[in-house]
């Protein structure tokens, strides 16, 4: 049991859930629940499926900027900033947005941008989709290499053949051995286990620690992480990004990237938790998927207290997150959102 709603005197509601953080060598350090569960990444995926662009060259071809790379590791909110990058990428490779063939799911996610353009009348096109970026890293991709283009999103297609690769290299294992499924935007993702992923995101904290499997993708990963921690807006947005937020409660330290159905992953620089310390990675899981995120907020911020991530500080400014309140019509509050777990170190686990 992680986090727990409660409505004045009444609890309301509870979340069931997993947390893991481990060393880079993968090794947990502490928890809570179960650190083998085997969940979907989802979006968390990204920034380590851009590493099959990155690798091949692409900065270089496309002149690409730290904002456009983040870009591409995001699920975005679809805000203005977010459109005029991408199209920036688009432009520069002599692509139409048209290939875009991520759909307008819950596009833009911005609220504010959303109400925008409903008021003018405008709907929404595929690139304020959350994963217009990702998409496009694969699009690029498939210019770089002369690959077709209409069909980039297809599992058997060599653009996301290229991304299975990398992703397998970085979990040291092989791609035919990867369990994967459709994610909501068309593009394949893939399932591992809690601890696998938080070791994973120590290895996107601190790339050179990455496995000898996947030592020529230190550079990649290296550029990938410093585009997120140097804009993390571009990971999520100005508004309602938990990612955004926590990657600036500690700017330059943290990276993370949360996936749907209640996921996110964590890499923590060496130092983040004191002086000394080593780098690591984070996982959280909520069981229920969380739609909302309420859970997934709440969690990972009380557990990058508890890991001394986050000082006393810090948490206060993310408090609204930490322990959303629940609000009547009139914002007095009448309830909050409340992390109650302890995270317990490897030997107290079982």
């Amino acid at each position: 049991m992680l986090v727990e709603v409660r409505r004045g005197p009444i609890l309301e509601s509870r979340h069931r859930g997993h947390v893991v953080q481990v060393n880079a060598a993968g090794e947990v350090e502490w928890g809570i629940g179960d650190p083998d569960v085997v969940v979907s990444m989802r979006s968390s995926v990204k920034p380590f499926g851009l590493a099959a662009l990155v690798e091949a060259g692409g900065i270089e071809a496309f002149n690409l900027t730290e904002a456009e790379l983040a870009v591409m590791a995001s699920s975005h909110n679809g805000e203005d900033a977010h459109v005029r990058t991408v199209q920036a990428m688009l432009r520069r490779a002599g692509l139409s947005q048209s290939l875009l063939a991520c759909g307008t799911e819950d596009a833009p996610f911005d609220s504010m941008t959303a109400a925008r353009l409903a008021r003018d009348g405008e709907s929404p096109s595929p690139i304020r989709h959350m994963c217009s970026g990702f998409h496009t890293s694969s699009l690029l991709l498939s210019r770089l290499k002369g690959w077709s283009l209409p069909d980039y999103w297809q599992a058997d297609h060599p653009s996301q053949q290229a991304v299975g690769s990398v992703v397998s290299r970085i979990f040291q294992t092989k791609a035919a051995q990867l369990v994967t499924g459709v994610d909501a935007c068309g593009v394949p993702t893939y399932a591992f286990p809690l601890a696998a992923i938080a070791r994973a995101f120590a290895h996107l904290a601190e790339p050179e620690s990455a496995p000898s499997g996947a030592s020529a993708l230190v550079p990649a990963l290296t550029r990938i992480r410093d585009a997120m921690v140097a804009a993390p807006e571009m990971v999520g947005g100005t508004r309602e990004s938990s990612d955004t937020e926590i990657m600036r409660a500690r700017p330059g330290q943290i990276v993370c990237k949360s996936g749907a159905e209640g996921l996110r992953g964590i890499g923590l620089f060496a130092g983040v938790r004191g002086d000394g310390a080593a780098a690591a990675g984070v996982a959280i899981k909520i069981e229920d998927g969380d739609l909302k995120g309420r859970a997934n907020r709440s969690a990972s911020i009380e557990a990058l207290g508890q890991l001394r991530a986050f000082d006393a500080e810090a948490l206060e400014r993310l408090n609204l997150l930490h322990r959303q309140p629940l609000q009547d019509p009139r914002r007095v509050e009448i309830g909050q959102v409340i992390p109650n777990f302890q995270l317990a170190p490897i030997s107290e686990l079982g």
